[in-house]
């Protein structure tokens, strides 16, 4: 499922464009829970990426037995990657197979640049040469090879990060989200059984009923907010105060307001992971100095 700091992150979003460009509650909510739909698209995509590495290397394999002119490794090829049992569990997926049948823009084409450039660098590689050397199979080894070889050549590959922004404009900003939500995938498959379903965006009613209530009480709760974070700043006017940042304040203090069984902690803890991705190198400190004071100040716990 979707976690609830990226629904949080979302929200944050959400209410940033809102004040660049105010619009209907009703389209701002739809707009946000279309924006959550996307990054489901962009997880599946990615998935999709793993897997049409494992077909590129088959259809390789099978060039190499049609040669007229064969080598030993034409004759009996190294199997082990495609025979990797995460990639298998992954290219056997129900749930894949299903969402990419309806959406057909997510499969890639194995003659993509992108795809064999990424594929050729995976192989000229010592990581995969030292994986292809190594004896037998081991599900352990197999899950540690995949979850480092998407760490190192996708989620921290800038030309796939640019791809992505190409393609869908908000996948550049969420791609951190579908990233994690991919390492949890193949993290979580289990050696003895069927990778069946996949992480869910939105969990259940709970989840929908949460972001759309912090949403709403942090566009009403505005002003009143801007008035508490005036009362805080030290040395400091709150028009200096990046758009951003108040952003990011006024939501937590909507939930430190509006969501009392959640600990303050695990809240300020949210927002500063937030603003580490949004905001500045410095508004993490400011923004865990806002937010202590007002928590201290209501003694809220």
């Amino acid at each position: 499922m979707l976690g609830r700091r990226q629904i949080r992150e979302k929200i944050v979003q959400t209410v940033y464009s809102y004040y660049q460009n105010p619009i209907k509650f009703d389209v701002l909510e739809k707009n946000m829970f279309t924006g959550i739909e996307k990054i489901y698209y962009l997880y599946i995509y990615e998935l999709n990426f793993l897997v049409a590495l494992k077909e590129l290397a088959e259809n390789q394999i099978e060039i190499g037995k049609n040669k007229f002119i064969k080598t030993d490794s034409d004759i009996n090829p190294n199997q082990k990657f495609i025979n990797n049992q995460v990639l298998i569990k992954l290219e056997e997926n129900p749930e894949r197979l299903f969402f990419t049948g309806q959406h057909k823009q997510l499969k890639w084409d194995l003659h993509d640049d992108l795809l064999v450039k990424t594929f050729q660098r995976i192989t000229a590689g010592k990581r995969y040469q030292d994986f292809m050397k190594q004896d037998g199979y081991s599900f352990e080894d197999d899950q540690k090879f995949i979850g480092k070889l998407f760490l190192r050549y996708i989620a921290e590959n800038d030309d796939f990060h640019d791809y992505l922004g190409d393609k869908e404009l908000s996948w550049y900003d969420d791609i951190h989200i579908a990233n994690s939500m991919v390492q949890k995938t193949i993290g979580f498959l289990k050696e003895d059984e069927e990778s069946r379903t996949l992480i869910k965006m939105i969990k259940d009613d709970e989840d929908k009923t949460f972001a759309i209530k912090l949403l709403r009480t942090t566009l009403d709760s505005w002003e009143n907010n801007e008035k508490k974070l005036e009362e805080r700043l030290e040395n400091w006017d709150l028009e200096r105060v990046s758009l951003m940042d108040k952003v990011i304040l006024s939501t937590a203090l909507t939930e430190l307001d509006n969501f009392p069984l959640t600990p303050s902690r695990v809240i300020i803890n949210e927002y500063i992971e937030i603003a580490k991705v949004f905001a500045t190198d410095r508004s993490n400190i400011f923004i865990n100095g806002i937010l202590d004071k007002y928590c201290k100040d209501l003694n809220r716990i």
